[in-house]
């Protein structure tokens, strides 16, 4: 008797699940087709950006070698094929190509090229701050004081990672531009300020040591 209630019971979830079956198989079937598929496109979108990236760094490698071989109408060739390529190889693309104009003997090119890259919303925060370090630097030679300001001093916040190298770019610019008054202010914003690197310490104080000698103050009065 009781093998024939448990057939009866099978009989019963076999119906069930055959029923179930019927109303949710294709759903099941189609998801685990998706989930194949989706997992196949994932790994193969993997595989494209890994491809093109390898492809991306022997092309900017392959541009750095043509510099270094003083070829720069070719590297720069070679670096534009980088305008559209994944992450950040067209912004490191294009700052490559700006160093090249200086080394070209192009410095209001690389300037203005490295402007561009400052002035682009749509790059990285820390390289478009890179850029502008790098067009200020040639703006010190090619510019006055107030083309240097222009880039330096928005890098010269507290909160910039660059504001020590900024300030002593302005000191330098203002000690050339012979405004002793704003060498000094840009100079006390180094000088004693936690963090600022030793080496950017140091050359603020020989500027400082100029400046003093110039005007003709000794060490004990400067430091009063």
């Amino acid at each position: 008797m009781s093998d024939i209630f448990r057939e009866v019971d099978e009989e019963i979830r076999h119906e069930r699940f055959k029923r179930l079956w019927d109303r949710f198989g294709p759903y099941l079937i189609a998801l685990a087709v998706l989930i194949v598929v989706g997992t196949a496109a994932y790994r193969g979108w993997l595989y494209w950006r890994e491809t093109q990236a390898q492809a991306s760094g022997d092309v900017f490698v392959s541009a750095t070698r043509l510099a270094e071989d003083g070829k720069f109408a070719e590297a720069e060739a070679r670096l534009a094929e980088l305008a559209d390529a994944q992450g950040g190889y067209p912004t490191l693309a294009g700052m490559r190509a700006a160093a090249l104009k200086a080394e070209a003997g192009d410095p209001a090119a690389a300037m203005a090229a490295f402007d561009a890259i400052a002035d682009d919303g749509r790059k990285d925060p820390l390289l478009r701050d890179i850029a502008r370090l790098r067009a200020g630097y040639l703006a010190m030679d090619l510019e006055d004081y107030a083309g240097a300001t222009s880039r330096f001093q928005v890098l010269s916040g507290d909160d910039n990672a660059w504001r020590f190298l900024a300030r002593e770019a302005l000191a330098l610019s203002a000690w050339k531009q012979e405004d002793a008054a704003a060498a000094r202010r840009w100079i006390d914003g180094i000088v004693g300020q936690e963090g600022a690197p030793s080496d950017v310490v140091t050359r603020a104080r020989t500027v400082l040591d100029l400046i003093n000698a110039a005007e003709g103050k000794p060490d004990e009065e400067a430091k009063s």
